[in-house]
């Protein structure tokens, strides 16, 4: 029941799921696998040990699941998994996993991912996430669900952004973004919240405001390090799930840098 054009090249060994569309000279490599649904226009390639999910639809020109673009990689097997209804646009790159980040790059659903866009190695993206035109991620990155980064901006190897976050256009991530923080900046700085996110999504007023208090409480005091600012406000965050979000974040991990407000150079 799948529509594969004549001049399509699918090597024996895919698994191609029901519904499938595959364009005029697509090529399908031995190891994928498509699920239902699946939409290939014209030019798109898909190589390596990937799953596409169900409805997903790629643009042409597309290169996913080949060789990443690591010098250490040798040829080890990994994967690249992508999930369900995600918009994959025209010359998106989306490399496997290497035999020292686990082995898997991960993409969530209903994910949609603009012209040129770029996730690299062993990175996890979280569902609903937008990279505006030409946003790249280094190898190792992670990216939680709802995270918006704007047109020609780049995320460092092993950055985490927390869910809800907003990276502004042509801002260069070095450092881990909180949840529902918008960072902007040729190096990015924390500019505030994502408010605008937030109320589109129709969160309560009491929890952003709690949320707007938790922020000035850990990036407007002197008093202590950052992390046993998050501590303090932990303790008192049981019924805020925003800022429970935000602190969790910053306590997950020991050791990390975050992206802080500052005035720009």
């Amino acid at each position: 029941m799948s529509e594969i054009h004549p001049t399509a090249i699918i090597e024996d060994g895919a698994s191609i799921g029901e519904g499938v569309r595959i364009g005029p000279y697509s090529i399908v490599g031995s190891n994928v696998e498509l699920a239902d649904g699946v939409i290939l226009e014209t030019h798109v390639a898909v190589a390596g040990h990937t799953k596409v999910g169900s409805g997903t639809h790629i643009f042409p020109f597309a290169s996913i699941g080949h060789k990443p673009q690591d010098l250490k990689f040798a040829g080890e097997e990994t994967y690249l998994e992508i999930g369900a209804n995600n918009q994959i646009r025209e010359h998106v790159t989306m490399n496997p996993g290497t035999e020292g980040g686990g082995r898997l790059t991960k993409v969530g659903d209903n994910c949609l991912f603009m012209m040129g866009s770029h996730v690299g190695h062993d990175c996890q993206v979280g569902n609903h996430a937008i990279l505006a035109n030409n946003a790249t991620l280094a190898g190792h990155v992670e990216l939680d669900d709802f995270v918006i980064l704007g047109g020609l901006s780049a995320v460092r190897q092993w950055s985490r952004i927390g869910t809800g976050a907003i990276v502004g256009g042509m801002t260069g991530v070095e450092f881990d973004v909180i949840p529902y923080g918008s960072v902007i900046g040729d190096r990015a700085r924390l500019a505030g919240l994502n408010l605008v996110g937030l109320k589109r999504k129709g969160v309560p007023r009491d929890q952003i405001h709690a949320l707007r208090a938790a922020y000035r409480a850990l990036f407007e005091s002197d008093e202590g390090t950052l992390r046993s600012r998050a501590e303090d406000i932990a303790e008192g965050a049981q019924d805020q799930p925003l800022v429970k979000s935000v602190t969790d974040f910053i306590l997950e991990k020991e050791d990390r840098r975050f992206c802080t407000p500052r005035s720009e150079d």
